[in-house]
């Protein structure tokens, strides 16, 4: 599918809501699924990665209703079965990763399978520590299919040379039912729904700054309500700070503190961002966000900020286009191991419409302000981060631009176009 976008010359104005977490929906579902009860999840992302967790979950056993469009009633007996196909988990890294954490110690066998794109994605990330654990794991040179043979495991203490909510999810859904103690150890605190959830739903589970401790628990079933995604609203962030004109109020933001990078950036960029209405719900802070059109300058993003903004890293390259002096984003490699090389494709693709980017090991360096022209096509790779970020910047080029693959935004956004039309019109 090819959508072509057309720069936005009265700038964007309006209120939306923005839509569900889709981290916290794949773990709501996940962490129901093992929880002995009755659960009722309130506002699940529509989003087809979450949706692969929970059909993986139904494939296990787990007896699921749709009362509404968002709203899913789930009756589990804390128990999962074994499945009768693979487990399909889609394009969806974090379905794969971090049902691998709770198979791993089952009483059965399964396999995790996923489509081409995420077939090509490293799981030697989880499968080494899981096997220290005592999982016996086969997988084609450490990618998908992975083929787990249930085993009894055992409690580790771990020290991950990355920050990755994954691989962090994955070694404490494992250590829920493993013998003794599980300690996972990170460089930086990386994003912790995982963490919360299972504290809400009674694991015990103890953090102490970067390291977390997990031990053999039985989680309660409980209420969830899932609030707005802040990777989702980051593209409106972005279109509203460099759309000249502009004035929007994006509502129930997740804004818990492992994942607002994206704020912490567009602050130290001289963004104009307001939190309005702060509140907490089911263990997660929300609010509502008032951005406005701002004067941007450059910065530096490097550190303990990345694991809070690695997805929001391509539309972050998209705001510093227009951003006076330089931006540097650095200790990024992770990047080029998610749906697509994120760092070549970003840079590849933004220099055809005329952007002053180059490419380093781990991240780029922009240098702005400049005028994007337009006038050309460009590619997705099959990531939908990549084509959301495009589209945003679609709306400052010269000329029109031609964006194939659109239609992998459906993966995560199904609702993203619709909603930017709303602030055009």
């Amino acid at each position: 599918m090819q959508k072509i976008v057309n720069k936005n010359s009265n700038g964007l104005s309006g209120n939306i809501t923005i839509p569900s977490d889709k981290s916290i929906s794949h773990r709501a579902v996940m962490f129901a699924s093992i929880a002995k009860g009755n659960c009722i999840i309130k506002n699940f992302s529509k989003g087809k990665d979450p949706h692969s967790s929970l059909n993986v979950c139904k494939n296990l056993g787990l007896d699921t209703e749709f009362l509404d469009e968002t709203t899913i009633k789930i009756n589990s007996k804390g128990i999962l079965i074994q499945p009768q196909t693979a487990l399909d988990c889609g394009n969806s890294g974090t379905t794969m990763r971090l049902m691998a954490g709770i198979l791993a110690g089952q009483n059965f066998d399964s396999t995790l399978v996923g489509d081409l794109s995420l077939s090509k994605r490293p799981m030697k990330r989880i499968i080494e520590p899981l096997s220290l654990m005592g999982a016996n794991i086969k997988s084609n040179e450490f990618k998908a299919p992975l083929n787990i043979f249930g085993n009894r495991l055992n409690g580790i203490i771990y020290n991950s040379k990355l920050a990755s909510a994954q691989v962090k999810s994955c070694i404490l859904l494992a250590g829920l039912n493993a013998e003794g103690i599980t300690t996972f150890t990170e460089p930086y605190t990386s994003r912790d729904h995982t963490e919360r959830m299972l504290k809400y739903m009674g694991a015990n589970i103890n953090i102490n700054g970067n390291s977390v401790s997990i031990q053999k628990s039985e989680l309660e079933a409980k209420p969830i309500e899932i609030c707005g995604d802040i990777s989702s609203a980051a593209f409106f962030i972005a279109a509203g700070l460099i759309v000249p004109n502009s004035k929007i109020i994006l509502k129930n933001v997740g804004l818990n503190p492992t994942r607002t990078g994206i704020l912490e950036a567009a602050k130290m960029m001289g963004a104009d961002i307001k939190i309005l209405d702060k509140k907490t719900i089911s263990g997660e802070e929300v609010g509502d966000l008032e951005v406005f059109t701002s004067g941007l300058k450059g910065c530096t993003i490097e550190g303990e900020l990345i694991p809070k903004l690695i997805d929001e890293l391509p539309v972050i390259a998209v705001m510093a286009t227009q951003a006076e002096g330089e931006t540097v984003v650095k200790d990024a490699q992770d990047l080029r191991n998610k749906e697509s090389d994120r760092i070549k494709a970003v840079v590849t693709e933004l220099k055809k419409i005329r952007a002053d980017i180059q490419e380093t090991p781990d991240g780029f360096i922009i240098s702005g302000k400049t005028n994007l022209k337009g006038g050309v096509e460009v590619e997705t790779y099959h990531d939908h981060r990549l084509a959301m970020s495009l589209y945003v910047a679609g709306l400052i080029c010269e000329k029109p631009i031609s964006i194939n693959g659109f239609e992998w935004v459906s993966i995560s956004f199904p609702e993203f176009e619709n909603l930017f039309t709303s602030l055009q019109s």
